[in-house]
């Protein structure tokens, strides 16, 4: 069947509002009424073929919340009517040790991504949640909390689960001190989640004018990390820190507050690679640098379950699908608080 969706023709080119073609639902597919899209970062680097991969017609989005309008003959986990979420993926190999272990986005084939990839049944390229419907496969699937605001739930499932999934690995818990470096889309995600757990939060930013929205979100102390002395004032302070920031900068600055055994950790990826850190304080200190890629359906599924418990969403700005482009140019200039998100039912086909 023909649906409508926000797709990106070239990557010279706005994205407008066409028609394609929804593959037809599988005995382990479910098909999906999108109802809010989340725009992220990543969205607009594919659009604009940032980073050399981009498959023409390309539709975005991968923070997607909708409702299950039809269920295959194999499922029996999802029925139509039930309110579910599709993120960063939508397949992967299934046999291999980490998705074994339920650990898909580590697959040693490499994952299916919501968008821009590969069906590994159809050899079609995948299309993501700017659009009114998708058809995915159940087990990349999700539930959502009938509790939570719809709109503010669909970036969880990208922003959310990459800030939650190294929260929840290396055990953050009640009582530990814990730093988050940046306030964006993936930093006020990780202090509302690290407060949500217990923990006494830091949050480090350039930005003075942060520190208010800061304290909201539930960080007990604010830094400025441009400031020498209030840097010092935290040496060898804290027992993890997670790096939100996406942009090349010091490391060094941020592992001397941690305290022997503590843990720095990656999820921004910068354009250009960070400057190498001193491996002195790493020695002396058995400090460890990491990274972390989103997370699984299973700490997606924890993740949401969390959120319902705790009433925790993303902060959010709602647009229609006639205002993606202009979303695009705010983001580049850092100008929302803290992720864009498509109202797919307010959206006007008009150009399809």
């Amino acid at each position: 069947m023909k649906i409508n969706a926000i797709m990106a023709h070239a990557a010279d080119a706005p994205l407008t509002c066409d028609q394609i073609t929804l593959r037809a639902v599988r005995e382990d597919d479910v098909k999906i009424d999108i109802l809010y899209c989340g725009v992220c970062h990543s969205d607009l680097h594919m659009a604009r073929n940032e980073w050399g991969v981009s498959q023409y017609p390309l539709v975005p989005g991968h923070e997607i919340v909708g409702r299950i309008t039809e269920t295959g003959a194999q499922v029996s986990a999802f029925r139509p009517g039930d309110l579910v979420g599709v993120g960063v993926m939508v397949g992967s190999c299934g046999r291999c040790d980490f998705c074994q272990q339920q650990e898909e986005q580590y697959c040693e084939a490499g994952f299916v991504p919501t968008y821009n990839g590969t069906d590994p049944v159809s050899g079609e390229i995948t299309r993501g949640g700017y659009a009114q419907s998708m058809v995915v496969n159940s087990k990349f699937v999700v539930r959502v909390p009938e509790n939570l605001d719809l709109k503010a739930v669909a970036p969880l499932l990208c922003a959310g689960v990459t800030t939650w999934s190294p929260l929840r690995h290396w055990q953050v818990k009640a009582g530990d001190k814990v730093g988050v470096i940046g306030l964006g889309g993936l930093g006020h995600m990780a202090v509302k989640f690290a407060a949500a757990l217990g923990a006494e939060v830091t949050l480090f930013t350039t930005s003075a004018g942060k520190e208010q929205d800061a304290r909201r979100l539930g960080a007990r102390h604010v830094v400025i990390s441009r400031d020498a002395e209030q840097m010092a004032a935290w040496q060898h302070r804290l027992d993890f820190i997670l790096d939100c920031v996406a942009a090349p900068h010091d490391l060094n600055p941020y592992l001397n507050t941690l305290r022997a055994n503590g843990q720095l950790v990656l999820v921004g990826i910068p354009e250009n690679p960070h400057p190498a850190p001193d491996i002195t304080p790493m020695v002396f200190r058995r400090l460890s640098v990491s990274g972390t890629s989103i997370g699984s359906i299973r700490e997606t599924q924890e993740m949401l379950d969390f959120c319902g418990r705790h009433n925790i969403t993303a902060d959010v700005e709602l647009i229609n699908g006639d205002e993606v482009e202009q979303a695009f140019a705010r983001m580049l200039k850092s100008d929302v608080k803290y992720r864009f998100v498509i109202d797919m039912q307010a959206t006007h086909w008009r150009n399809a």
